[in-house]
């Protein structure tokens, strides 16, 4: 019976795993994957833990299977999170880089804000949260870089 639960267990962080979005939260890593790969970078701006329409950005497109296979090539995805709950903050120089972020590409503070960039960081294009299925939001993204 143990080694069902923990086969089970296994399969369940196996699959989580396999269709998680490989998320980077450094810029300056993420340009240089941009760089090396020659793709743009997709960077969100979200409040994971208190903004619904984010949590439906995350839900309906950043999590599904077609949008990660998809972003595994075409994308770098670089999020910049402004959790409000207590268990959720991040250290010191992550919320740094995170308003340095948002100085810089959502000084008006919107969330969630999606902001394409080419490898350098610059601003291909912009959107937020759309009722999409996730090949119509592709479509969207891929119109940005030109």
């Amino acid at each position: 019976m143990r080694n069902i639960i923990l086969g089970m267990c296994l399969i369940i962080v196996s699959v989580t795993t396999m269709f998680s979005q490989e998320w980077q939260t450094d810029f300056i890593h993420a340009k240089k994957l941009a760089s090396e790969k020659n793709i743009p970078i997709i960077l969100v701006f979200q409040g994971s833990d208190w903004c619904a329409p984010c949590i439906k950005l995350d839900k309906e497109i950043w999590s599904t299977e077609e949008f990660t296979d998809y972003a595994k090539e075409n994308f770098v995805m670089l999020k910049a999170d402004f959790p409000k709950k207590k268990k959720n903050s991040l250290s010191e120089e992550q919320t740094k880089k995170n308003k340095a972020l948002a100085e810089q590409y959502n000084p008006k503070g919107y969330f969630p804000f999606v902001v394409v960039l080419d490898k350098d960081g610059n601003v291909l294009g912009q959107t937020s949260y759309n009722k999409l299925k996730p090949v119509a939001y592709i479509k969207l993204l891929e119109s940005f870089k030109g």
